[in-house]
């Protein structure tokens, strides 16, 4: 309430003039001035460092469940070992194609493809390498979006069916091109009264993929599925289904249709079986990782509290005097909020700005990294991608700047009801 009667609305214009000449600090307060810069560094850093952050983990989760689902199964069906009528171990889906027509028609299920799979030993140019050898159809194939779709092709799968298709890795660890033959070794082989002799067949590699994961690329190869069934002895057998959903996060629910139509001795293997655990500890690190930068943010956000205090200290005369003048306890603790406040909202917003770019030109920065270090800083054989992923989203963006601007609101509150309160008379008694 002013001298004149009236309410001073709350905000007023001569409020921020009076914060702004506050903050614009004479040489003698030289003081205020460093700590207000130090204050918003560290607010601007912390802040780009939980977006940054936030950016690269996100990028991380979604890089790799796009791999997982965009590269394997959602579910796979196999065949339990078990006895036939005839005495015989058996481990492999007969009368595939009316099992797979069954698979495809359960609701949600997209396709289920037959499928011979393989542990192989692959030879060409002298060297040698262990690989996983996937026999599929090309119609089924043409449905796995990173082997159709990949971040690296060479070649066109149309002429899937005169050789095999290989990943970057098994390419680069042969030295092998297009048009390169390359020799499987597979030690189920031909059954010979001698025992059993292993296989070797050549195949020419008429398609190279690269997914971006290492564990993918580095051993895997696609081969028609007649021809697997012939190098595997799989005569009109094939060894599980791929099965492929329209809402892979509904797979849970789908485990037990799947079983019932695939029979007694069938097991479902789904893709939160094989991957869920590794996401859910990444999801877990995110929200530790999260925890972790908020003490980093709350450290920086309580320089406004010293670089306040010390405004509050060097203005305790301007307080008295305004406080004659007529300002009221709430004017003069708006004109100080608004002081720390400023700092906090010009640090969260410059901390905004690097974070996003940070995110945005990571592969040129990393690059530039890798380069200083003189490379090697990125291997993906122990990190499974083949480069530093980060995916900027607007929820993680919101999430730090309501950190940010909320714990630099907070901290701002104390020193400046501390200011508010301040009895004119003791603060002109010495003056």
């Amino acid at each position: 309430m002013s001298r004149s009667g009236r309410t001073t609305a709350p905000f007023a214009g001569f409020e921020w003039l009076i914060a702004w000449r506050y903050l614009r600090a004479k040489r003698r307060e030289g003081g205020v001035s460093v700590m207000t810069w130090i204050s918003l560094i560290g607010v601007a850093l912390a802040v780009f460092a939980l977006i940054a952050t936030l950016a690269v983990r996100s990028g991380f989760r979604i890089e790799f469940t796009n791999t997982i689902l965009g590269a394997n199964a959602h579910a796979t069906v196999y065949v339990s070992p078990h006895l036939d009528e005839n005495g015989q171990a058996v481990q492999v889906f007969k009368d595939y194609k009316q099992l797979g027509e069954k698979l495809a028609a359960i609701p949600g299920v997209k396709r289920a493809a037959p499928i011979v799979k393989g542990q192989v030993m692959v030879s060409a140019n002298g060297k040698n390498t262990g690989v996983q050898v996937f026999g599929e159809s090309y119609e089924d194939l043409l449905e796995i979006p990173l082997i159709t779709n990949p971040e690296i092709k060479i070649g066109k799968l149309v002429n899937y069916h005169k050789g095999v298709a290989i990943g970057t890795g098994v390419a680069r660890e042969l030295n092998l091109s297009l048009g390169d033959k390359i020799t499987l070794i597979s030690p189920d082989g031909v059954k010979t009264a001698f025992g059993t002799s292993p296989r070797v067949s050549a195949f020419e590699v008429v398609y190279i993929f690269g997914v971006g994961r290492y564990d993918i690329d580095r051993t895997r190869i696609y081969m028609p599925l007649n021809e697997a069934q012939t190098f595997f002895n799989r005569d009109g057998v094939v060894d599980e289904f791929e099965v492929q959903l329209d809402n892979p996060d509904t797979v849970d629910a789908l485990v037990d249709p799947l079983n019932i139509v695939a029979g007694p001795n069938a097991l479902v293997w789904t893709w939160k079986n094989a991957s869920g655990g590794f996401l859910r500890a990444l999801e877990m690190e995110d929200n530790i990782m999260f925890i972790i930068l908020s003490i980093l943010v709350l450290i920086a956000s309580m320089n406004i509290i010293s670089g306040l205090i010390m405004l509050v200290k060097n203005k305790t005369r301007d307080v008295g005097i305004l406080r004659t003048m007529g300002l009221t306890e709430g004017s003069i603790l708006r004109v100080f909020f608004i002081c720390g406040a400023s700092v906090g909202v010009v640090g969260t917003i410059v901390g905004v700005i690097l974070g996003c770019l940070f995110a945005i030109y990571i592969d040129p920065i990393f690059e530039i990294i890798n380069r200083i270090a003189g490379g090697g800083v990125w291997d993906p054989s122990t990190r499974l991608l083949s480069h530093l992923p980060a995916k900027l989203q607007l929820a993680d963006v919101l999430s730090a700047v309501s950190l940010s601007l909320g714990l630099s609101f907070i901290v701002t509150i104390f020193p400046a009801r501390r200011a508010a309160r301040l009895n004119p008379v003791e603060a002109l008694r010495d003056e």
